[in-house]
């Protein structure tokens, strides 16, 4: 991977970083003036799921951020688009369609595979 595409990445995954904060503060501002009392009991449990779910939501995106950073610092380091169990590349197709992207295809297939082998039995 040259040095453009490493940038284009690097750009990228600043962007997607910097969405997820966003709504992250967003989301919170939401919640805070949504904390209001409810009269009606049914309005009162859809509020809660709807924040239960949004919560939820925040909380995958914060478990992202953190996959965010470390394909971050594999651009820093010089690993980036490489897959961590064969050292091939990753193709820049899959990367742009997941930067995070740790595994190549087949990997990521073969990874899939033994992990639905182990959850059926």
């Amino acid at each position: 991977m040259n040095k453009r595409q490493q940038e284009y990445f690097r750009q990228k995954l600043l962007a997607w970083k910097d969405d997820i904060l966003r709504e992250n503060k967003e989301t919170l501002q939401h919640l805070q003036d949504d904390s209001g009392h409810h009269p009606d009991i049914a309005d009162r449990a859809s509020s809660e799921t709807e924040r239960a779910l949004e919560l939820r939501t925040r909380d995958r995106q914060r478990k992202l951020i953190s996959k965010i950073d470390s394909a971050l610092r594999r651009i820093e380091e010089g690993t980036y688009g490489y897959c961590e169990e064969t050292g091939e590349p990753i193709s820049l197709k899959r990367l742009d369609a997941r930067p995070i992207a740790t595994l190549s295809i087949e990997a990521q297939e073969r990874h899939e595979k033994r992990e639905k082998v182990y959850r059926d039995d």
